[in-house]
């Protein structure tokens, strides 16, 4: 097809090219953050990968003209799609330069594969990932994501939609809320204020001496507090443990909070150093020099925004103050430690607490993404 050949990633030089090919993509985008190499690289290895111990994945180098023009991966997770009775080949690690011939026989390749094995629908890009970059940005490019956020060209959504893409579920946004002294700030001390002389509900720090029960009452949360949304992909609990392994080292337990009530956990808000302020200089740890400059940054850069990734409180207490009280722990924390805003993403559209709870603190969207479907003809 017009000079473009596809190739399938077998060699590990092979997988170094699918996981660099990004930094001709994004070469002039001052607001692209490389992904961390160390950590991608794990993702797509066969031998190391959590995907793979349930699903089966393909990886594709697209060149034109002889030089390498774009990368896509193709997936089936079996589990997943027998939970939501589903036939869905997954895709991500969707980059291409702005060629639509390219875009066209990346997506070909992930329909061929999807075929082969029985599938019937894409669905993506997730980057065999259900929380971690997903989506196509549709708005907000002023400013840089925030951790575990993606970012993409303008042409990625026109391509997607050119070719017939529709979107498989509402948008997720991200909120931005600035720390300061606003009217939104201080009804909530009030309201925290009322709701603490008048309930049980306690808001204690994570206890990490305790990590696996702490892990479990995530997991516990995760599937209850958002079976509601529309589409919603359930947590294994093996992959929640993955992701959350690497913050451990990063996070102030001081800044996970949960919310209990008579002795059981409630409610979770956990929030962190936004470090993608840190990752953008950084280069993805592309070279060994450069976890030498992320090693001085972290000594001599504090971020200026934290970033929230859930707000999980059990459906029956969702109006019993709560979010409020979670809500209000963190911005004091916040202003305490210096922050100057707050990063609430990833949430969807379509889940009316997330959402009126950010709305309510006096929150800005700033950043949507879509993630889309196709039939598999």
């Amino acid at each position: 097809m017009n000079g473009i050949e596809i190739k399938r990633v077998k060699t590990p030089s092979e997988r170094r090219l699918f996981l660099t090919f990004p930094w001709q993509v994004y070469r002039a985008d001052p607001l692209w953050v490389p992904p961390l190499l160390p950590e991608k690289n794990k993702v797509i290895d066969p031998e190391k990968g959590l995907f793979f111990d349930r699903g089966e994945a393909g990886f594709f180098l697209a060149y034109k003209d002889g030089k390498l023009a774009g990368t896509i991966c193709a997936a089936e997770d079996p589990p997943t799609n027998k939970t939501r009775g589903k036939q869905e080949c997954i895709f991500g690690f969707l980059e291409y330069i702005e060629d639509y011939d390219v875009f066209q026989a990346l997506i070909n390749q992930a329909e061929k594969w999807g075929q082969k094995r029985g599938l019937n629908e894409l669905y993506g890009p997730w980057n065999l990932d259900y929380e971690d970059s997903y989506g196509v940005l549709v708005e907000g490019r002023d400013c840089p994501p925030a951790m575990m956020c993606g970012h993409s060209p303008p042409y990625y959504q026109v391509f997607m939609e050119r070719y017939g893409f529709q979107p498989a579920r509402a948008q997720n946004v991200a909120f931005r809320i600035r720390v300061e002294d606003t009217p939104e700030f201080r009804r909530l001390v009030r309201l925290a204020a009322r709701i603490k002389s008048q309930s049980k509900i306690v808001i204690r720090e994570a206890n990490f001496a305790r990590w696996q029960d702490e892990i479990d009452n995530v997991h516990r949360l995760l599937m209850i507090a958002l079976a509601h949304l529309n589409d919603h992909i359930g947590w294994r609990r093996d992959s929640l443990e993955a992701t959350l392994e690497p913050f451990r080292a990063i996070a102030d337990p001081s800044f996970i909070l949960f919310a209990d009530v008579d002795g059981e956990t409630v409610g979770f808000l956990p929030g962190l150093p936004n470090l993608n302020e840190l990752f953008i200089d950084v280069n993805g740890l592309r070279y060994p020099w450069d976890m030498l400059k992320l090693l001085w940054l972290s000594k001599t850069r504090n971020p200026k925004s934290l970033t929230l990734k859930s707000i999980l409180v059990l459906p029956e207490y969702w109006n019993t103050g709560v979010i409020v009280l979670l809500l209000e722990a963190m911005f004091n924390r916040a202003v305490a430690h210096g922050y100057k805003w707050v990063d609430m993403s990833i949430t969807s559209t379509d889940n009316p607490t997330s959402v009126l709870t950010a709305e309510k603190m006096g929150a800005e969207i700033y950043k949507r993404w879509q993630v889309y479907s196709l039939p598999i003809l």
